[in-house]
């Protein structure tokens, strides 16, 4: 294993698995490829920006700062890539573009209202990489 790349946005779960990134890129003496993706908004073509002001690039680039820290602690100089768009395609993309061995996510557990309404970035993920991904749980 060479080159992991992982999904960060400082939730419980993309702590979880920037931790396991960590553990298996030490083990494996792999590179770690971090990115942090900006949604963008679904809105009408007259807007004057489409990218999502609750939820900012700027934001994303404090993100990707945070797990540096974390990494750099463990000894692990990571490569970070900040991107913009769909959260599922960007990460699927850049492991494709970085011929990345593995795909780390973390997940949450969802309810059932939660799993109707909204889609997980974790499931998209896995459905359309083609390359092997880990999908961190949350202990029990």
């Amino acid at each position: 294993m060479q080159t992991i790349v992982v999904a960060y946005d400082e939730t419980a779960p993309a702590r979880r698995a920037l931790t396991r990134a960590a553990e298996l890129a030490k083990a494996f003496d792999a590179n770690v490829v971090v990115t942090s993706v900006a949604p963008l908004l679904h809105s009408s073509p007259r807007a004057i920006t489409q990218v999502d002001p609750t939820d900012s690039p700027a934001d994303h680039d404090a993100e990707l700062a945070g797990a540096r820290a974390y990494l750099e602690e463990q000894g692990i100089a990571p490569e970070l890539v900040p991107a913009v768009g769909d959260p599922a395609s960007a990460i699927v993309r850049l492991a494709e573009e970085r011929a990345a061995d593995l795909i780390v996510v973390g997940t949450r557990e969802p309810g059932l209202i939660d799993r109707i309404l909204r889609h997980s970035v974790s499931q998209d993920v896995a459905r359309h990489a083609r390359r092997d991904v880990l999908i961190v749980h949350p202990e029990h």
